[in-house]
């Protein structure tokens, strides 16, 4: 297997939980339903050659969630990609639900999660789910009652391992006194760094760091982004995700995109090689 017909080597690896190590250059399959992460996608064909097409490049890590659709993302991905490669890791996630298009509400009842759990499983058509995340703390359920419930997912099997995603410092840690968390998935890109502490915490505990909104909503990061882009002859989305490569070994990126030209130019990010100077002036961007 050469780096460049599977491109996605190129960004390294990772082990989450101590014993699943993907590709650091993963695959966010939200964007593969219809607008607003509504319903089914524009051309259902493209969103599953969209899948394909990422395995085929390298990428064996592929992040979803229950509510991206809902329910639509987990069916496109077993459709597109069952009986599934021996090294392919798909991590979903429970927490929130969904009202409408462009509505996003927590629920972390335990009756819910459990629900929701059972839900992926089926769609995923998997009897486990490799990285289960919870989805957002609910304001009105005491996160150890969330966590609580996928501690028993898991001890019956039903999940691997247990990530966490749009937390504090303080859910982390409360969350981290219920069950051993082996991922956290948080807002972070050059210009939004909220989650810079959660990116230290990953490093230093051998946790993956998953970012979402990587490109930070599509404003990549603006003049210093553009000049090392031009530098490189690359577009400033594969500047912004060859700097997350190289910001921490923690870190892994998750460019999600309904468009196989864009899935292939995400992923070639990972044969990029930035300066050290060039990372220290993407880091320097928001302070």
């Amino acid at each position: 297997m050469t780096d460049l017909d599977h491109p996605a080597t190129a960004s390294g690896t990772i082990t989450i939980g101590g014993d699943l190590t993907v590709r650091r250059l993963g695959f966010g399959a939200m964007r593969i339903t219809g607008e607003g992460i509504w319903g089914d996608p524009p051309d259902r064909e493209t969103a599953l050659a969209v899948l394909r097409r990422a395995v085929e490049l390298g990428v064996n890590f592929i992040d979803t969630a229950d509510s991206y659709g809902p329910e639509v993302s987990e069916r496109l991905i077993a459709d597109a990609l069952r009986p599934y490669p021996d090294d392919l890791v798909i991590a979903t996630k429970a927490g929130l639900v969904r009202p409408g298009p462009g509505r996003w509400e927590a629920d972390g009842r335990p009756e819910h999660l459990r629900e929701a759990c059972n839900g992926s499983l089926a769609r995923l058509q998997t009897e486990r789910i490799d990285l289960y995340q919870f989805h957002r703390p609910d304001p009105e359920v005491p996160i150890e009652e969330s966590l609580g419930t996928l501690l028993e997912l898991q001890q019956e099997g039903k999940v691997r391992h247990i990530g966490v995603s749009n937390v504090d410092e303080s859910q982390l840690a409360r969350a981290r006194a219920v069950v051993e968390v082996v991922s956290v998935q948080n807002r972070y890109n050059p210009t939004d760094r909220g989650s810079e502490w959660a990116v230290e915490v990953c490093q230093r505990d051998g946790l993956a760091f998953l970012p979402w909104a990587p490109i930070g909503g599509g404003q990549a990061g603006g003049d210093a982004v553009d000049e090392i882009a031009a530098a490189h002859e690359a577009t400033a989305r594969q500047v912004v995700l060859a700097w997350l490569l190289a910001r921490s070994p923690a870190i892994l990126p998750i460019p999600g995109t309904g468009s196989v030209d864009h899935l292939e130019s995400n992923v070639a990010a990972a044969q990029l090689e930035l300066t050290t100077d060039e990372v220290a002036t993407l880091t320097a961007l928001a302070t």
